[in-house]
Order: structure tokens, then sequence, then C-alpha cells
């Protein structure tokens, strides 16, 4: 019995050391590079190789990904166009990423191609530098196009023209600032109607709930805000947030220990359960756990297949850390 929980012990030990011990990159810099991504072929189940579903998601393949850039990893968030084609991402260190979804002939996940990389900028136009300022964990896309950047540790909500361009600030909810540093909004999308729903990781004003927001736009950059509360699930927080095409919301929920890994809920809850003053329970699609393909998952998209199918994609945050993955996955949602 020993000699089996040594290693187990190791390996925790590892983790922490890792998590602890990695510095994060500098920034990309003012100019933008191209990235060659270089994809390794994931399974859905490790040790049952052919299972081709988990829950209400049927499996369209999977990646494990690297890069020739050290900024390459800490994918916090996702969106793919409308049509499959292009990705966009950003990152926890303030990094964006754009690229190409490539398909295998069964137009399932095969890889990214035509990717570049390059730094998000602060208000005055330079690269955001340090944690504090670039902690970028949550987007979407806005009607006329633009970008919604939500960032925790200095928490605020930016709209970028596009992801190399100069933000403009937005007036964030008046409590924003009173969400834990490390615990801020992950989760949020932007309907079509231009309302914000924003969902906190960890700031809790009734028990057993987390503080959700909704901003009416009122003109510009400006939104008037409400709130709501999303019912925890015990160990889970939210971590991204997403409109599918009927209309309901899609969420992913996190947990962590060192004991069981990560564990991630794939949830969808009804628009219209999004009201001010009330209180959003979602309903469970999918549990993602080892031996399924599973990493740090923070950023979820969701389109339209070309055979009219609802799809679902997730990307990780490895933390700039040796023992985890940037790992892509595609799901079709069961009808």
């Amino acid at each position: 019995m020993r000699a089996a929980i040594r290693p187990l012990l190791g390996f925790c030990l590892l983790v922490a050391a890792a998590c602890a011990g990695v510095p994060p990159p500098s920034p990309v810099g003012a100019q933008a590079v191209s990235l060659e991504i270089r994809s390794h072929p994931l399974v859905l189940k490790l040790d049952e190789p052919a299972q081709r579903r988990v829950g209400q998601l049927i499996w369209r393949g999977g990646i494990s990904m690297t890069a020739n850039s050290p900024n390459f990893g800490g994918w916090s968030d996702i969106h793919v166009s409308p049509d499959g084609k292009a990705l966009n991402s950003i990152s926890d260190e303030g990094s964006w990423l754009t690229a190409t979804v490539d398909y295998d002939a069964d137009g399932n996940l095969a890889g990214l191609s035509n990717g570049r990389i390059g730094s998000l900028r602060g208000l005055d136009g330079t690269p955001l530098e340090n944690k504090v300022t670039s902690a970028a964990e949550g987007m979407a896309r806005l009607p006329d196009g633009s970008w919604l950047v939500a960032f925790e540790r200095k928490h605020r909500f930016w709209r970028y023209p596009t992801l190399d361009a100069t933000p403009t600030p937005i007036e964030g909810p008046a409590d924003l600032g009173q969400q834990p540093n490390n615990g801020g909004v992950e989760a949020v999308t932007a309907l079509a109607d231009g309302r914000i729903i924003a969902i906190s990781e960890e700031y809790v004003v009734n028990p057993g709930m987390l503080r959700g927001w909704i901003g009416q736009p009122t003109g510009g950059d400006r939104y008037s805000w409400q709130t709501f509360d999303y019912a925890k699930t015990p160990d889970f927080n939210p971590t991204a947030l997403v409109q599918l095409p009927d209309g309901s919301l899609c969420l992913l929920e996190r947990a962590f220990d060192m004991a069981r890994g990560v564990r991630v809920r794939v949830m969808q809850f009804d628009a219209a359960d999004v009201r001010p003053g009330g209180m959003v329970r979602a309903r469970e699609l999918a549990w993602l756990i080892s031996p399924y393909a599973v990493d740090n998952l923070e950023g979820l998209a969701a389109a339209k297949g070309a055979r009219g199918e609802t799809v679902l994609w997730l990307i990780s945050d490895d933390n700039f850390n040796p023992m985890q993955r940037n790992i892509l996955l595609m799901f079709e949602l069961e009808k």
C-alpha cells in the first residue's frame, strides 16, 4: 500500500510545484505573429477508444495542441464563427488567438491551421503586460461584431472593435468589484438583442447561489444592470457561457481537487429563466472526468453544423503548466 501511495503523492507534489513555479510568458508584443499549431488526435475515453457518446453529447473529435510560441496557452474562452470555419480565443495571460478550424472527411474536428497570436491591448493602446491587468477570462461577440472581454483580478468589461484593437471600457454592475480576486466573471455571453448575461465564478450574495447579471444596452457602451441568482453545484464553478442556436443557454461548470482531478459538467438552461431577481437552476447534459478527454476546460462555443445539428467546442487552459494540456473538443448535441 505504501508503494502505491508514494507515486500518487509524488504526482500531487509535482502538480503543485508546477502550478506555483511556472513564470508567465512575456507579452507577444505590439505585432501579431503567425503560428504553426501542431495537433495530436484524442479519443473520447482512454479505456474505450470506440466510445462516441457521453451524456447527451456525441463525440465529433478532439485534439491536443502545441505551437511554436511560448504564449500559446492559457486559453480561457473561445468563439467559433457560425459557419464553423474561424476560431477566436483569448488567454488569461493577455493574448488572443485566431485560426482556421480543419475537419476530416466526416466533418469531425481534425486540427487548426492559419494560426495567429497577438497581445490584447489596454486603454492606452499598448499590450497588457502583467497578470493583474491581463487576466482575460470570458469573451462574447456583440451584435455589431465587436468583442466583449471580461477580466478578473481587476474586474472589468472592455469592448474591442477587433481583438487587436484598442478597447473602450464598459461600465459594469455596481458590485462587480466585490468579487473575489481570482473568482470573477468567466461565464459571459451576448444575446441577439444585445443583452449581456454574466455569471460570477465565486461571488455569492445569497447562500448556495452565485451572482449573475443582466446588462440591458442603453446606447453606445452603456448598459443598465440587474441581478439574478445561479444555483451553485457543490464544488463546481462556472467557467463559460454561450447561447445555443435554439435560444437556450449552455454553461460549463468545473471542479478540481488533488484526489479526483478535474471534473467538468456541461449544463443547459432556458433563456426565459434569466430574469431580474430570478433564480436559474441548470440541467446536466454531460459529465467529463478521466478517463474521458478532459483538462482544465474553460472555454465554450456553439454553432449549427453542416447538417443543421448543434455543435459545441470546448477549449482548455493549461496554465502554462507542463503537467496540463491545451485541448480542443468538438461535440454534437443530441436532439
